[in-house]
Parts: structure tokens; C-alpha cells; sequence
């Protein structure tokens, strides 16, 4: 009995070991390419490499180098692992199809890509998959995947690696390469050319989406998650500068910076102008998660916080990522001009025991300090009168109105602005404009009690803003260069309501039919350019004429 049982046992184990039958034919469209297991001879694998390596969070593996130093190594089931040598793990043929059974069942109307790559299960963002039939998220392919478990219990059977974009069939495991899964990839990660880039303005067609509504590229609403309708209407004023915008469309660009946020703000420059997404608006979610962690909650979802001083934030940060070794960067190619400041204060040596008048000039009291200067500026603040105490026969408030060129006059050079902290009395003269110029009109102010609001409008021109009949401006450089300023209106930032129950919105141009939208979060529509100066203007991009 014993011999009898010792045989069969023999033939048992020389049947689990021997190779599998060859196939009798070869099939041109299954390549196979070469990556490494990670289902079953990971279990040993990892017994083996835990006696030796750390156990990190999110199962990373955690390895101290020489130095002593942690380096996190990720557990990925992927081909990125396929140039390395593990011991105990073993290649396998991971199989490339072209036809799957289960294409049918890839649902687009659920996907949303915009939303940050965290599994839905483990809430590591590491290795990621997304469902094609729901949507969800999941971590790994391996059989011991969250993903896995997911194409066993609900049946779906199609999931795309957020990262590398490939698409795979589980729990089967063959990789599907299939061109109708190309339009997916485009919204995953949407790309451009440089000539469809150079022709974005020159570009009148309608996109479609696949709910049947018709959008514009360039032209999308921005969901507003909680109040943030402050980076909305920034966003899509900065997405009208067109060199910024180019920039940031071309991932190549930008490819050496490490900044999260600068990548963020390029994926969402690119969703915003891409032909081909599903839905007809975009969430700026992974850009405020980004926002948030680089302002140090500065600014984040769920406050108000005012678009002038998000915008000096994300300008002067995107610089501060981007700028080249000679301090250049594309945020001062676009917006960067030059001040002369003309700063006059009481010297306190000898104004404690005197009591001289500051002057203009400085000559004719010695107690007066005169100190000239340059300085850079992105934008320039102007400040608006006052507005009426007094109510008229109808028991209404007279809403007070202002031309341009009058709050302009601040830097014309001989206008007086004083400051209270520090005491001083300040002259200002542009000496450099820049190719876009920023106006941020002060309607806010905060006194001990409460936030005020200045109603007054501002008269401006939508078109042709003559800059050197207002204010003096120095001769160009170069004999056979002319003076360049005037400027046409691209956007235009406006608040409505009261001064903390208010919201933003913004009015941008179309270059390629010169036409003009009113774009508030979801919400977008054509608009007459006669209603975008009856209106509370808070900030405005000029763009300089050629």
C-alpha cells in the first residue's frame, strides 16, 4: 500500500511540473511582452524581502541605504519593474490582445479623471487603476489587489493604469491594445502639438460632448467645489494669456520643474483647452489640493479669499518654481514691468525737535528725506475715491463713477499717494510696461468692525486703452522701435453682492471671433462687449498691442 501510494504521489508531482503543452499554431496579434508576476510568487518573495527590508506604509517596502538614509520603494505589478532583478520573483509572459469580450461593458459617461488618483479603498495614491465600467479607483492588478478583488465581486473587467495608461483585463491579466481605447487615454492625459497649439486662436469649431451639449475648447466652466469661485475666475483670466497659456500646454516646458503645482496647473490648462473631453466643464480639484499644500492653507476649499491676492500668490510662486538661472521665467516675460518710486519721509533725527512740513522737492527743508528707486511690479493697484455719505431725493444711494485715466493718474510721476505705515509720501512712474498689464481696482477695505465695499464703476475702454495720453512713458531704447502702449482688454474680474456673502465672476474675449463671454463657475454665455464695462470692476487683463 505504502509503494503504491509513493507512486501515485511521484506522478502527481511530475505532472505539476512539467511544462505545458506547447500550441500548435502562432498568432501574429498576440505579442507578449515581457514584466514580472505579482500574484502568487509574491507571497514567498515578500516573506524573504521582509527579513531583510522594513515594512513602509501603503505596502512600501523601506530600505536604508548606506547612509542611512530610508528610500521607499513602491510594490508595483507594472512593466516599469521589468528592468530589474529580484530574487525569487519570476518573468512572465504578460499577454497583449488586441480583442477583448469585455470592451463592450466600458461605460464613458462615468469616468471623471479630474479628481486626485487615490484608491478608493486603501487611500494610497500609488500604483492606481480606474475602473472603466464605474469609475472607481483601485490599487494594483496583482490577486491580492484591491482592484483584483473588485473584477471578481461587481464583474467589471476593464481597468486603465493612471500613470502609464495602459489598459488591462482582470482578473484575466492580458494587457488590451485597442485603438477605440485611445479617445480615454486623450482625457486622461490630454496632448498637443505645437502647430495645434499656434492655431488654438485661429479656431472658431465647436466641440461636442458626450451628454450631445456643444462647449468651445478654452471656453469650459470650472466647478466651484465651496467657494472657491475666487480661483475659478483667476484661472480663466490667466488662461487668456496666450504665451503663458502655450507654455504650460507643452508638458516638455516645464518637464525639470518638481513643483506639484506647476504640473497641476499645466493638466488643468490642458483640460481646459482640449477638443475632445467627455463632459463640457472641468473640476479643478487636484489643482486646489495642490494650491492648498503649496500656500500652506492659505488658501483652500471652503473659505473666500479675494482673486487679487491669489493671483500675486500664484504668480510670484509659479515663478519662483519656473524662473531660469538668469532669473527669467514666464511669468515675467508676460507680466513683468518697471516702477520708479519716488519715496519721501520726515527724518526723525531731526524732525522730533522740529516741526518741519514735508515737501515735494526735498531742497527747500532739510528735515525731508528724498529716496528714488526702481522696482519690478506684476500688477498695479489703483485706489478708487471715496464713496458718497449722503442719499439723494430718491432715498438711494448715488453710485459714484470714475473714468480709467483719472485712478491712472497715480503713476503719472507728480501724483501723491501717502502712506499712514509708515508715514511717507510716494510718486510713482511706469518706466517699463509689460506685454499683458494687470489693474486691480482696491474696492475692499477692513476697518476694526467690519469689511466695506467702494461701489464706485469704472469707466474703461474695452478696446484701444491709450496708456501715453495719461500717464508719461519713456522712449523706447532703440532709435527704430516704437513706443507700444496701447492696450486692448482680454479679461475682466467683477464682484457682486455684498462684501462677504458675494461672488466672482469674469468676462473673457474669444480671440478668434473677437467675441465676449460671461463665465461664472459652471455657468457660460455670450455677452455684448457694452456689458462688460457696466459692471464692478475688480481686476483686468490688457494685452499690449502689436
Amino acid at each position: 500500500m505504502d509503494g503504491e501510494r509513493n507512486l501515485k504521489r511521484q506522478k502527481v508531482l511530475e505532472k505539476s511540473f512539467s511544462p505545458p503543452p506547447p500550441m500548435g499554431f502562432e498568432n501574429p496579434l498576440l505579442p507578449l511582452a515581457n514584466t514580472y508576476d505579482d500574484d502568487d510568487e509574491d507571497e514567498d518573495y515578500e516573506r524573504r524581502a521582509l527579513n531583510r527590508r522594513g515594512e513602509g506604509q501603503n505596502g512600501a517596502r523601506v530600505e536604508q541605504n548606506g547612509n542611512g538614509v530610508e528610500n521607499a520603494e513602491v510594490e508595483d505589478d507594472d512593466d516599469d519593474l521589468s528592468g530589474q532583478e529580484f530574487p525569487g520573483k519570476h518573468n512572465r509572459q504578460v499577454e497583449v490582445r488586441r480583442d477583448c469580450p469585455y470592451l463592450d461593458t466600458v461605460n464613458r459617461q462615468v469616468l471623471d479623471f479630474d479628481f486626485e488618483k487615490f484608491c478608493s479603498v486603501s487611500l494610497s495614491n500609488l500604483n492606481v487603476y480606474a475602473c472603466l465600467v464605474c469609475g472607481k479607483y483601485y490599487q494594483g492588478r496583482g490577486k491580492k489587489s484591491h482592484a483584483y478583488t473588485h473584477s471578481l465581486e461587481a464583474g467589471h473587467h476593464v481597468y486603465i493604469n493612471l500613470q502609464t495608461e495602459k489598459v488591462y483585463c482582470l482578473p484575466d491579466g492580458y494587457e488590451i491594445n485597442d485603438p477605440s481605447l485611445d479617445d480615454i487615454r486623450h482625457v486622461l492625459n490630454p496632448r498637443f502639438t505645437r502647430e495645434q497649439v499656434e492655431q488654438l486662436d485661429r479656431n472658431k469649431q465647436w466641440s461636442r460632448a458626450l451628454d450631445g451639449s456643444d462647449y468651445l475648447p478654452g471656453m469650459v466652466g470650472l466647478n466651484n467645489i465651496q467657494l472657491t469661485d475666487f480661483v475659478n475666475v483667476t484661472i480663466q483670466s490667466l488662461m487668456r494669456v496666450t504665451p503663458l497659456r502655450n507654455f504650460f500646454l507643452i508638458p516638455e516646458n516645464y518637464q525639470h520643474c518638481k513643483s506639484p503645482l506647476v504640473h497641476r496647473f499645466g493638466e488643468l490648462a490642458r483640460k481646459i483647452w482640449h477638443a475632445r473631453n467627455f463632459k463640457g466643464q472641468v473640476s479643478p480639484h487636484e489643482f486646489l489640493q495642490a494650491v492648498m499644500k503649496a500656500s500652506k492653507k492659505r488658501f483652500r476649499i471652503g473659505m473666500q479669499s479675494e482673486p487679487v491676492e491669489f493671483m500675486s500668490w500664484l504668480l510670484n510662486t509659479l515663478h519662483k518654481y519656473l524662473k531660469t538661472r538668469n532669473g527669467g521665467s514666464i511669468i515675467h516675460e508676460c507680466f513683468e514691468g518697471e516702477l520708479e518710486v519716488v519715496k519721501e519721509t520726515q527724518n526723525r533725527a531731526r524732525g522730533d525737535d522740529q516741526n518741519g512740513a514735508l515737501t515735494e522737492s526735498g531742497t527747500e527743508n532739510d528735515n525731508v528725506v528724498i529716496e528714488t528707486y526702481r522696482m519690478p511690479f506684476l500688477m498695479l493697484g489703483l485706489d478708487l475715491p471715496e464713496p458718497p455719505l449722503f442719499k439723494d431725493v430718491m432715498e438711494k444711494n448715488i453710485i459714484p463713477q470714475v473714468p480709467l485715466f483719472n485712478i491712472l493718474k497715480k503713476f503719472d510721476g507728480e501724483t501723491i499717494t501717502t502712506t499712514v505705515r509708515p508715514p511717507a509720501r510716494m510718486r510713482y512712474r511706469v518706466t517699463r510696461l509689460p506685454p499683458y498689464l494687470i489693474l486691480h481696482m482696491r474696492r475692499f477695505t477692513r476697518n476694526n468692525f467690519f469689511r466695506e465695499k467702494n461701489p464706485t464703476l469704472v469707466n474703461f475702454p474695452v478696446k484701444n486703452l491709450e496708456l501715453k495720453d495719461y500717464i508719461p512713458l519713456p522712449a523706447p531704447t532703440n532709435e527704430n522701435e516704437r513706443l507700444r502702449s496701447k492696450y486692448d482688454l482680454i479679461a475682466n474680474i467683477v464682484h457682486d453682492g455684498k462684501p462677504d456673502e458675494g461672488f466672482y465672476r469674469v468676462f473673457v474675449q474669444r480671440k478668434s471671433e473677437e467675441l465676449w463671454y460671461e463665465m461664472q463657475d459652471l455657468h457660460v454665455s455670450e455677452t455684448l462687449p457694452q456689458m462688460v464695462a457696466l459692471s464692478e470692476a475688480y481686476m483686468q487683463i490688457y494685452e499690449q498691442q502689436q
